[in-house]
């Protein structure tokens, strides 16, 4: 039985090993977790008025602007070269994301996530197919 591919698949996981490569993926992630990050503070500044005649979102909608503390505290992190988070450092932000036993959930980054999934997904993809030549 002769085995056929084997140097192609071998240089093929050599380049995906590169550090050129792993940092070209990286920045890709980091990209995609941008979009994660505009998409969920968009959907919090897009809501009703803030300030003084703020008006809080209904149960299930992305909570609505008041102070900016919440959407001014989402970033996106990269924690490692193949590994970016995005979070809120706000004090109530999981709160608002998950409810608690008096307040329904306001999520804002699970929907962002979920808007943004086959997109960020598509470019991740393709960067790491470019690197890779396949």
């Amino acid at each position: 039985m002769a085995v056929t591919g084997c140097k192609t698949h071998t240089d093929r996981l050599k380049r995906m090993a590169s550090q050129a490569n792993v940092e070209r993926v990286g920045k890709a992630l980091f990209k995609a977790g941008l979009a994660i990050q505009v998409e969920a503070q968009t959907s919090i500044t897009k809501g009703k008025v803030s300030g003084k005649g703020h008006v809080r979102s209904k149960p299930g909608q992305a909570p609505n602007e008041d102070t900016g503390v919440l959407s001014g505290n989402i970033e996106t992190v990269q924690e490692a070269p193949l590994r970016v988070t995005v979070s809120s450092n706000a004090p109530y932000a999981i709160p608002l994301e998950l409810g608690t036993s008096k307040m329904a959930a306001r999520p804002y980054m699970k929907p962002a996530v979920a808007k943004k999934r086959d997109e960020v997904t598509a470019y991740v993809r393709r960067v790491i197919q470019n690197t890779i030549g396949g």
